[in-house]
Parts: structure tokens; C-alpha cells; sequence
């Protein structure tokens, strides 16, 4: 079973840019496609954007394309989702989520373990 580890949320200013990170562990990260989901206050939560295991395929929702991009490190074991011109409905915590196939996918359901979210609160 993979073990992940947000990092990387705090309080920014719109138009500010941020990276977030997910450290993993257990598991074979090189076969693992990797997502980001968030979830607003009083909201379900969202895809954000997704990689698969090499890197060769990314999946980005519309509210984010354009100023995120999802990238991968095999030998640190990490995810990054950088995240530029924040706006103030970026605001939620964001969660890192992996799943065995290899694949990316934007369904929540698509992946089977999931960190425990690094806040990001974006102020006008």
C-alpha cells in the first residue's frame, strides 16, 4: 500500500504561485499514475490534474488549465502540481491520490489511495 504526504499549502495572494508536493512511499512509484484533487469548503471534491506512470500522458480541468502543470520525479519518489495566478477560488485543500495502473484518469474513483490534503487559501 502507498503512503502519501502533502506539502506545500499555505496562504498566498491572488496572482501568486505555488508548488505543492506529495511525497510517496511503499509501493512501486514507477508504476503508480498520480492525480490532484481539492475540495472546497461546502463542495464536493474536484479533479485538478493527473499523470501517468511515465509521465507521458497529463489531464488537467478546465479551471486550472493554463497556469497548473502536473509534473513527476521518479527518483525523489514526488509529485508536483505547480499552480500560477492563483485566484481566491482556488482556495481548498488539496489532495494527492494514486492508483496501480499506470494510468491517468480525472475520476475520483479512478484512484485507491489518497493523502490527507495540504490546505491552500488564496486571498484577494
Amino acid at each position: 500500500q502507498v503512503q502519501l504526504v502533502e506539502s506545500g499549502g499555505g496562504l498566498v495572494q491572488a496572482g501568486d504561485s505555488l508548488r505543492l508536493s506529495c511525497a510517496t512511499s511503499g509501493g512501486s512509484f514507477m508504476l503508480l499514475g498520480m492525480g490532484w484533487f481539492r475540495q472546497a469548503p461546502g463542495k464536493e471534491r474536484e479533479f485538478v490534474a493527473s499523470i501517468s506512470w511515465n509521465g507521458g500522458t497529463t489531464y488537467y480541468a478546465d479551471s486550472v488549465k493554463g497556469r497548473c502543470t502536473i509534473s513527476r520525479d521518479i527518483a525523489k519518489r514526488t509529485v508536483y502540481l505547480q499552480l500560477n495566478s492563483l485566484k481566491p477560488e482556488d482556495t481548498a485543500v488539496y489532495y494527492c491520490a494514486a492508483r496501480p495502473w499506470g494510468a491517468a484518469g480525472s475520476r475520483i474513483t479512478d484512484f485507491g489511495s489518497w493523502g490527507q490534503g495540504t490546505q491552500l487559501t488564496v486571498s484577494s
